[in-house]
């Protein structure tokens, strides 16, 4: 087992969310380990219980970085968690009207490596603005979602975790974690609303997954185009101080 790799270890079974995990214990910079409950990756929020919300009360989660758009929130709404006093912070990664552009610049509609690399098609800001939040101890602990905590959430946990220094098989392996949580979501979906028309039980397991080979797609592209996600972070202008200051405030102590 890669370091703490379980999915038991670090996933939350909450009644109302799904693929909701803690990113800890994966060995990084100079062997020291990513602290346990210092971020969490999940999917929507407004679904909880009150069961749910005492637990996730018990994380002391301190900042809230919301990834989808507005017209996103707009139908969901953010979620129980800013009425706890958690601090809410909206970085789209994709911009109002985004999604035809990511289906013309990777040829399809479809979960894949490319479709991600599109996302960096939209500029740096979302990036900048991420790592700025990373690298202040006083955000931390942190909640970053989208709404299924798969895509847009697994791109920037990447993106974390590489300046972490986690090896990348990890990181795909963390990403593939999405798997063991869709028949939960997919039994909640068929519970509280049924399937869209003409969907089957198994088409949906696949829609709410993630593809085996879509973050090593993925990886596989920043590596080939600038030379790894590091070197791509650093092209649009986060600096190696601040790369530090996030391995300060994620990473165990000396």
């Amino acid at each position: 087992m890669i370091d703490d790799i379980d999915f038991a270890t670090r996933h939350y079974a909450f009644e109302g969310c799904f693929n909701f995990r803690d990113i800890g214990g994966y060995r990084g910079f100079e062997g020291r380990k990513v602290l346990w409950g210092r971020c969490f990756r999940a999917g929507r929020q407004e679904r909880m219980t009150s069961l749910d919300l005492d637990v996730v009360r018990s994380l002391n989660i301190t900042t809230q970085i919301d990834l989808r758009m507005s017209a996103e929130i707009e139908a969901d709404g953010i979620g129980p968690l800013e009425s706890q006093g958690v601090q809410y912070v909206n970085i789209p990664v994709i911009p109002e009207g985004g999604r035809d552009q990511l289906s013309q610049l990777s040829g399809d509609t479809g979960i894949s490596g490319k479709r991600y690399l599109a996302y960096l098609s939209f500029g740096s800001e979302s990036w900048l603005r991420m790592f700025e939040v990373f690298s202040d101890p006083a955000s931390q602990p942190t909640l970053i979602h989208c709404t299924a905590g798969k895509d847009r959430t697994g791109v920037s946990i990447a993106f974390l975790l590489s300046v972490l220094g986690v090896d990348r098989s990890v990181i795909e392996r963390d990403y593939l974690l999405t798997n063991e949580d869709t028949e939960r979501q997919v039994e909640f979906i068929e519970r509280a609303t049924g399937f869209p028309e003409g969907m089957s039980y198994a088409a949906m397991l696949d829609a709410v997954g993630v593809p085996s080979t879509a973050m090593k797609d993925f990886l596989d592209g920043l590596e080939s185009q600038w030379g790894g996600p590091i070197e791509y972070l650093r092209s649009i202008g986060i600096s190696d101080d601040t790369m530090a200051n996030v391995r300060e405030a994620f990473l165990e102590e000396r």
